[in-house]
């Protein structure tokens, strides 16, 4: 149910970097998935009840002032990492998974590691520039459309932790779900 556009998940495959054009089709797929409009709508929903920032009020018009924000700082900053960063900076936005061959510790490490660290087009690894400074200008433009109360820098130091948070638990999901997967389909059958 929760796409994985992002993520490689045989370790075994050999890298192919993706083509300019695949890197757009990345940032398309993720902004305009449902699960993505799903995701804006509850995070906009629990920004709602607590009446969290951005602080537009309570009611349905600042609800749907929330959404609209979630949703545009999902596309900002998936255009600014996947589709114009990434094919300038050469860097790869997927996700490799280590897979079941690597320890436990080690995968988690590497999963979180993963939001600072990028395969280049090369296949080498190296700072992700992409990922990082990407999310950094989505945070950047959403100062345009936030409530002037939701514009300081205490609050986009909150916007980059969860932002940097989300990213790390993403790949942890990537890392691990399929092993899950497995597991539940193995016990199905017995």
């Amino acid at each position: 149910m929760i796409p994985n556009f992002q993520t490689v998940s045989d370790p075994t495959t050999p890298f192919v970097p993706l083509q300019v054009h695949d890197k757009w089709r990345l940032f398309v797929k993720e902004s305009m998935d449902p699960f993505a409009f799903f995701s804006a709508a509850a995070g906009a929903g629990i920004s709602q009840w607590h009446n969290e920032d951005p602080k537009y009020g309570v009611g349905f018009g600042p609800y749907l002032q929330r959404f609209g924000a979630a949703q545009a700082d999902l596309t900002t900053q998936n255009f600014f990492q996947d589709a114009m960063l990434a094919p300038l900076l050469h860097e790869d936005p997927r996700y490799f998974r280590k897979g079941p061959g690597s320890t436990i510790g080690h995968r988690i490490e590497y999963a979180i590691s993963r939001v600072v660290i990028t395969r280049r087009d090369s296949g080498k690894e190296s700072f992700n520039f992409s990922g990082v400074v990407g999310m950094e200008l989505g945070i950047a433009l959403s100062n345009a459309y936030y409530p002037p109360q939701s514009v300081n820098g205490r609050e986009m130091a909150y916007r980059t932790f969860t932002s940097l948070t989300a990213s790390a638990l993403g790949n942890l999901l990537s890392e691990f779900w399929p092993d899950v997967k497995t597991r539940f389909a193995r016990n199905e059958h017995q």
